[in-house]
C-alpha cells in the first residue's frame, strides 16, 4: 500500500464536482479495462454532494451504468425507504436519475427486512452477498472494489467504524453490526476495515472546519483503533479529497501547492 495522497480544493462545492470528475474517469477506465466497474458509496454531506454533483455533470453519460455494480460502505438500520437510509439518499441524490441495472444494486438490510431488526444477520447477509460476487482474481472475500469512497466524521470515524468501538477492532468478518453507535441512529451495519482495504481505491472525503481536526489526526500517524480513518487504505492508491477548511491543520508539504 503506498502513502495517501491529498488533494485540496478551494471549498466543498468545487471538491464534489472534481471528485466526479475523477469517479466518472475511473468508472469508465475500469469498464474499458475489465468490462464493469464496482463503486461503494458512502453518505453524509459530502458522499451525498458528490453523488449530486455526478448528477448534474454532462459527462455522466460516458458512464455504461448497466455495467456497474454499486454497494454501500455502511448503512442506518432503519426501515426501507426511510430519509436517513444511505440509499434512500443516493437514489434521490444519483440513481434515480440514470440507468442503473438494479441487479447491480446491492443496498444493505433494513431493519424492516427478512431479518426483523437483527441487525447481526442481516450483516451477515450482506457479508455472504459480498463473497458471492467474488472471483478468482479478488482478494478475500469482497469484490476487488475499483474505488471504495468514505465520509470522514469530525471523530475520525470511517463507514460505521467509530473510534475504540469493537466494530473498527474487527479482523476476520468483512462486514458487522454495529450497536451504540455515538451518534443517532444507534444500530447499523458497516464494512470492516479488512473489507475497505480490499479495494483497489479508497477515496477518503472531509469538507468544513469541523472536519479539520479528524483529518489532521488521521494522517498524523494516529492508530486505526484510535482514528478509523487512518487504517482506511487502499491497495493501489489511497486519496483524500479535501476542501481548504479541512486541511487547515495539515502541514502544507503535505499537497501539492498548485491544489485549486
Amino acid at each position: 500500500m503506498t502513502p495517501p495522497q491529498v488533494v485540496v480544493h478551494r471549498d466543498k462545492e468545487l471538491m464534489a464536482q472534481a471528485a466526479a470528475a475523477r469517479l466518472i474517469t475511473k468508472i469508465v477506465d475500469a469498464q474499458s479495462a475489465r468490462g464493469a466497474a464496482s463503486v461503494v458509496l458512502t453518505g453524509g454531506r459530502n458522499g451525498n454532494g458528490l453523488l449530486a454533483a455526478l448528477a448534474a455533470a454532462p459527462a455522466r453519460d460516458a458512464v455504461d451504468w448497466s455495467r456497474l455494480d454499486l454497494w454501500w460502505g455502511d448503512e442506518r438500520f432503519l426501515p426501507a425507504g426511510h430519509p436517513d437510509r444511505n440509499h434512500t439518499q443516493a437514489r434521490e441524490a444519483l440513481l434515480d436519475a440514470v440507468p442503473v441495472d438494479p441487479a447491480r444494486v446491492h443496498p444493505m438490510p433494513a431493519s424492516d427486512g427478512a431479518f426483523t431488526g437483527d441487525v447481526e444477520a442481516a450483516a451477515e447477509a450482506y457479508a455472504a452477498e459480498l463473497a458471492a460476487a467474488t472471483g478468482p482474481e479478488n482478494h478475500g472475500r469482497v469484490p476487488s472494489f475499483d474505488v471504495l469512497l468514505l465520509g470522514v466524521g469530525p471523530d475520525t470515524h470511517v463507514a460505521s467504524l467509530f473510534p475504540e468501538l469493537p466494530a473498527v477492532r474487527e479482523t476476520e468478518r468483512t462486514a458487522v453490526g454495529v450497536r451504540g453507535a455515538p451518534k443517532p441512529p444507534p444500530t447499523r451495519i458497516s464494512l470492516t476495515l479488512p473489507a475497505i482495504r480490499a479495494a483497489r481505491e479508497v477515496w477518503l472525503l472531509a469538507a468544513g472546519e469541523d472536519k479539520a481536526k479528524a483529518v489532521t489526526i488521521a494522517l498524523s500517524g494516529a492508530g486505526e483503533i484510535q482514528a478509523p480513518a487512518a487504517g482506511a487504505r487502499g491497495r493501489s492508491r489511497t486519496l483524500w479529497l479535501l476542501d481548504r477548511a479541512a486541511a487547515a491543520g495539515l502541514p502544507r508539504g503535505m499537497y501539492p501547492p498548485a491544489s485549486p
